[in-house]
């Protein structure tokens, strides 16, 4: 099975005033196209700073970070950011959008840098959000699941091959959480992107099919799970 990125003995040390503060100790991990994966791990355990690492948007101490086998950790800045945009779709908890743009403008944000496409394919990319009737909304006049939709379909603005969601459903109340977990694992199933998942949410992680766990910035736990 193809990898579509690994992590090769990672360590990420930080200052912590005269000392030295180790986020991720000696972390190996390979993740495969079209993969659904869930990284857990209590407050501080270090599974945020594993998701910059895995999103490109944090480098390393130590080790290597591959990305379709091509060795990045050493790329530039600007070529760092061309990965970003072409290869990872990000969701975060405080959606992130514009206040001052509409949802389609918001979602053609990431395409304005790419010449990958207009406001018509952003509203294409809403109506398969479901907000088909909101293109013209302003952020303000949508509900926290509405937003995060956008959010969503911002991520795939660059056809992505991976979706990073950092505690996607954080901010929502629990029938909009589970709209938004249907959506990401149906496009998961449907377009074979791998997602990967950062979440304290039992539920969410019961839906994914490889659960890591993260303590001490070690992984204490890999484990694929026989479900759908």
């Amino acid at each position: 099975m193809e990898a579509v990125l690994e992590l090769k003995k990672i360590d990420k040390v930080y200052g912590c005033g005269d000392a030295e503060c180790k986020a991720l100790d000696n972390v190996n991990l390979k993740i495969h196209k079209g993969e659904k994966v869930g990284i857990m791990g209590a407050s501080g355990s270090g599974k945020s700073t594993l998701l910059n690492m895995i999103g490109l948007l944090d480098r390393p101490t130590k080790g290597e970070v591959l990305i379709e086998n091509k060795h990045v950790q050493k790329y530039n800045a600007n070529q760092l950011a061309k990965i970003r945009r072409d290869k990872i779709g990000f969701v975060f908890q405080s959606f992130n959008l514009v206040p001052t743009l509409t949802t389609v403008k918001n979602v053609a944000l990431p395409m304005i840098f790419s010449d990958r496409g207009s406001e018509k394919k952003a509203a294409e990319l809403l109506t398969l959000v479901g907000l088909a009737k909101k293109i013209e909304n302003y952020p303000n006049q949508l509900s926290g699941g509405e937003k995060q939709r956008v959010a969503i379909a911002r991520a795939l603005a660059n056809d992505p091959e991976i979706i990073l969601a950092d505690e996607p459903t954080g901010n929502l109340d629990s029938k909009s959480g589970k709209e938004i977990i249907d959506l990401l694992l149906k496009l998961n199933k449907e377009k074979k992107i791998t997602l990967i998942i950062v979440t304290h949410e039992k539920f969410l992680a019961s839906k994914m099919k490889r659960i890591i766990e993260i303590k001490d910035g070690k992984i204490i736990r890999d484990q694929r799970r026989n479900i759908a």
